[in-house]
């Protein structure tokens, strides 16, 4: 590993940040379907600032005996049925973005995933029971690690709803473009690498040595 301490696998003890947002069926991860998720990966620049990097995007199908509420579907406007969304397996789909995280983090040369999101326990605790019912065993993500953007902007910025966080980030944010998991993922990628390059400006990083 190298010692560049603006190289992104020294920036955050060995993890590779991945920011995730899902879209689902309800809010039990062991009963209800998840129906959509994506994935950005950050980059690092040699000065040590932080932006976006690849996307992951993929419509799944509701898992075999998955519960469907009609308020969360009525909330996200998914028709989880709709030939014309593309959807494939869930098992397929976890299978390819796990790949393509593994890939990346090998190339930042980090040592683990952890999952980034707003209100992180919601979007892990759904992550997690998919990759359960997919058997994946080469799982890149700590099972139980992630960055809270919830709570990193309500001490950066005061705000914790995503849509007031950004506004007061000077980050566009199009409501109707929202609950929809690739559109909330990049907004949240791009809150992250502001509060994380804010910290920075402001001298919170690197740290002082004694």
């Amino acid at each position: 590993m190298s010692d560049n301490i603006h190289n992104l696998n020294q920036r955050f003890r060995g993890y590779f940040p991945v920011v995730i947002d899902v879209e689902t069926a309800g809010f039990n991860a062991q009963s209800d379907a998840l129906l959509e998720i994506a994935a950005v990966t950050l980059k690092m620049s040699e000065d040590g600032w932080l932006s976006t990097d690849q996307t992951f995007h993929f419509h799944i199908k509701p898992f075999e005996g998955a519960n469907l509420e009609q308020a969360a579907l009525d909330f996200n406007g998914i028709d989880p049925y709709c030939a014309l969304r593309g959807a494939e397996e869930e098992s397929s789909a976890m299978k390819a973005l796990c790949n393509g995280i593994r890939k990346a983090q090998k190339k930042a040369d980090c040592q683990r995933s952890v999952i980034v999101a707003h209100n992180a326990a919601f979007d892990q605790g759904f992550f997690n029971a998919a990759i359960e019912r997919s058997s994946i065993k080469r799982n890149p993500f700590h099972p139980f690690v992630s960055f809270d953007t919830t709570t990193l902007a309500g001490l950066a910025l005061g705000q914790t709803v995503l849509i007031k966080a950004c506004e007061s980030a000077g980050i566009d944010f199009d409501q109707r473009e929202a609950h929809s998991a690739l559109y909330d993922t990049q907004k949240t990628a791009e809150l992250y690498c502001y509060i994380v390059n804010k910290w920075q400006e402001l001298g919170g990083w690197p740290l002082p040595k004694d």
